[in-house]
């Protein structure tokens, strides 16, 4: 299996890097800056330097590729951006046009809520969200919507997934744990085309 991830410097992207190669998987790395790859995983992956704003350096990626890991973010800045959104489309045009079926996506569990109930400084990131997953739902892909909640620097624990579920299960997820579930769901069929919750296991 050959998988591309895009945001793969990211808290989210570099668990999913490190997830996909303890799979054993062959795995490149979309990156704006690759001196951000830790220097323990650059030697194990395939570094693509590019911009998902810039459709050419997106289908380069995928090109040649088994799936894709969408774990774009903005590094907790909160102004509004149409990036991740855009950036998706590229990557949906050219999993198309390079018949590459499957991808699973970060998204913001803030797309369980009302709108008038997502607090005010996430209102502008949540619109991009949404629009990224505007995107995937009307792709014709197979697509994983995963709608996380706060990503936390906890170690790996037991999770919690819901399928389509009207709420989310939980507050908070380890990073390790929702790149390995971006990384898992791409083989598994009975989550695709659904959006997931998930969240780890309250501590006793």
């Amino acid at each position: 299996m050959k998988v591309v991830i895009f945001g793969s410097t990211g808290m989210t992207g570099v668990c999913a890097v490190e997830a996909a190669l303890k799979k054993g998987y062959e795995v490149r790395a979309f990156v704006r800056d690759p001196s951000k790859l830790p220097e323990d995983l650059r030697s194990k992956v395939e570094v693509i330097k590019g911009d998902v704003l810039e459709a050419d350096s997106v289908t380069n990626a995928i090109e040649g590729t088994d799936g894709v890991v969408i774990a774009l973010g903005t590094r907790g800045v909160l102004e509004p951006t149409s990036d991740m959104s855009e950036g998706t489309k590229n990557i949906i045009d050219a999993m198309r046009a390079k018949h590459v079926k499957v991808v699973s996506a970060c998204i913001s569990a803030f797309l369980f809520y009302e709108a008038d109930k997502v607090p005010e400084r996430f209102i502008s990131i949540t619109k991009d969200h949404k629009r990224m997953f505007e995107e995937l739902k009307g792709s014709g892909l197979d697509w994983i919507a995963v709608f996380s909640p706060h990503i936390s620097d906890d170690p790996s624990r037991d999770i919690i997934v819901e399928v389509n579920p009207e709420k989310s299960p939980g507050r908070a997820v380890s990073k390790h744990d929702l790149g390995r579930f971006l990384v898992d769901s791409l083989t598994e069929s009975k989550y695709y085309k659904t959006v997931i919750g998930l969240c780890n296991v309250p501590k006793a």
